[in-house]
């Protein structure tokens, strides 16, 4: 559930391409911390871990990657 909760997240960033409101910050250290249980999932061969952190990571990503995106290229605030 709390993967699936960034679904909605995603929706809503992308038909809005509005990314004002989202930290820069907290998106880039979930991603990373997502990351690293990705990475535990691996190395302990747990794959629902691996499945949920993968699901995750693809959502907050397109969601960090937009933010960026709006940072670098539209000069918009962090």
């Amino acid at each position: 559930l709390a993967s699936a909760s960034f679904g909605r997240q995603v929706i809503k960033t992308v038909r809005s391409r509005d990314t004002t409101s989202i930290s820069l910050f907290m998106y880039s250290l979930f991603v990373t911390g997502v990351g690293c249980w990705l990475i535990w999932g691996i190395m302990v061969n747990q794959v629902p871990v691996i499945i949920a952190n993968v699901m995750t990571l693809l959502l907050a990503a397109v969601i960090l990657g937009m933010k960026l995106y709006a940072v670098i290229v539209k000069k918009e605030p962090i």
